[in-house]
């Protein structure tokens, strides 16, 4: 047995160890667990052990015992260790009686930075962690790195554990859910920004930034945090660092990170010294959003790769499913998936990145975020708004106030579903326009995930006649 794996298996051998839902990652553990010794408890909001459908015989099998229903989380109670998941807010009373009654509260991301033998890059952010990840994860591949990518990204990591070795680099998206009980920090930590988001799940706007800054409260002097210069949040977290702290920005020259300077070239700048990159016009990706994800994934990897690897990646990286995702032209319309866009400042990154008014489809489950500062990008952008779910009135009433929409000629339109937003979009769109579903708001209305909406969003558009 690998190392690691030797010492998880002396953590939990012969422990009692709760796991709070049986979510995809879960599911590997459960049983990775039951193997190594541990007395697995399965709670979880189902009612029955039937609910789980084919899962439920795994459950038998293993002998996983139960605390469903409506009280589940009563199986907290004396347990040695419990595994969370993202979703679950730490702050529940029943979490912290946990906690102060001695039991180790962790999730499957502490338990692989615990563990993990290889050094570890992360990205967090409200905007960009996706796309920042997954560029650090290709110019590390593109240098001959042998990379294990996940975390909020959809891959468990502790699975990939037994896999892991030292001279690996393992690359992880941490969201705030997860970065909000950690207590250890990456050796490379990317901030992007941190603008009003999930204000649903956190207490309050601090709380949010508070998580973040886990981030970087744990590193030392060996390593580097990375953050956004131009949003103020991330570039106050510079109080945090302890190692080598440097910025990224587009809209000025810095002697300490990334740039993009002003004749139209990406620059790395260290110890004084300028090193360009790449050339703007070369670069792939879409927006100028897009410009400061690829400046932050440079600094987070630089002196780690070649800059041939960065400037390889920033040249054909065309970017992630539900990013400005192309879908199809149809009838002289070009149609975008942004699913991904569920705030305002992301939707707005999107709206800048077209030289034209576009017919934006928006809407959908609320997350408790304000939407004035949407309005006027929005009269700026957008020709044609159709809305649709719970922020569709909100954002309708935050455009409507703005004093720029009287003059504006903005259409808006009203939908029940995606299929009749989508013929809506189609309306009022000519030849030569753009319609992009950029919702500045979650899926949890409609949809699981904003990949769910997305793709669900694709089908229609590519069965469009």
């Amino acid at each position: 047995m690998q190392q690691e794996q030797q010492k998880l298996a002396e953590m939990i051998q012969g422990k009692k160890v709760a796991f709070i839902g049986a979510g995809v990652s879960h599911k590997t553990l459960i049983r990775e667990f039951v193997e190594l010794g541990a007395q697995v408890t399965l709670c979880d909001k189902k009612q029955r052990l039937e609910d789980f459908g084919a899962y439920a015989d795994t459950l038998r099998q293993l002998g996983v015992a139960l605390s469903l229903g409506e009280h589940y989380m009563d199986g907290f109670a004396g347990q040695d260790i419990i595994l969370r998941t993202p979703g679950f807010e730490y702050y529940q009373p029943p979490l912290q009686a946990a906690i102060a009654a001695g039991t180790l509260v962790t999730s499957e991301v502490e338990l692989f930075f615990d563990l993990c033998p290889c050094e570890i890059v992360a990205v967090t952010g409200s905007d960009g962690k996706t796309t920042t990840t997954t560029l650090i994860s290709e110019m590390f591949k593109a240098a001959g790195r042998r990379v294990h990518l996940g975390g909020n990204i959809g891959a468990a990591l502790l699975p990939m554990l037994p896999e892991v070795a030292p001279e690996d680099v393992a690359v992880v998206e941490l969201s705030s859910f997860q970065l909000i009980s950690m207590r250890k920090s990456p050796k490379v930590a990317v901030v992007t920004n941190v603008t009003p988001n999930h204000l649903d799940h956190h207490k309050d706007m601090q709380e949010y930034i508070d998580a973040k800054r886990n981030i970087l409260l744990y590193q030392d002097a060996s390593c580097r945090a990375v953050l956004g210069y131009e949003n103020p949040v991330s570039n106050a977290m510079q109080a945090d660092c302890k190692g080598q702290q440097v910025w990224f920005t587009r809209l000025r020259e810095t002697d300490n990170g990334a740039f993009l300077r002003a004749d139209g070239m990406l620059c790395m700048a260290e110890q004084g010294i300028v090193t360009p990159i790449l050339a703007q016009k070369d670069v792939q990706l879409r927006g100028l959003h897009n410009i400061e994800n690829l400046l932050a994934a440079a600094a987070a990897v630089w002196g780690r790769v070649p800059v041939e690897a960065i400037r390889q990646v920033g040249s054909t990286f065309r970017g992630v499913e539900h990013r400005i995702e192309p879908v199809r032209v149809l009838d002289g319309v070009t149609w975008y998936n942004d699913s991904i866009a569920t705030s305002p400042t992301r939707t707005v990154a999107g709206l800048r990145s077209f030289s034209q008014k576009i017919v934006l489809i928006a809407g959908g489950y609320d997350k408790k975020i304000p939407y004035e500062p949407l309005a006027p990008e929005i009269i700026a952008h957008v020709k044609c708004l159709v809305l649709m779910g719970a922020t569709g009135p909100v954002i309708e009433k935050a455009v409507r106030a703005d004093p720029g929409f009287a003059a504006s000629g903005l259409v808006i339109e009203h939908a029940d579903s995606m299929e009749q937003a989508v013929a809506l979009a189609r309306k009022n769109a000519r030849p030569g326009d753009v319609v992009s579903l950029s919702p500045a708001s979650a899926s949890f209305d409609c949809y699981p995930n904003f990949e769910v909406r997305g793709r669900h969003y694709k089908q229609i558009v590519n069965s469009l006649q």
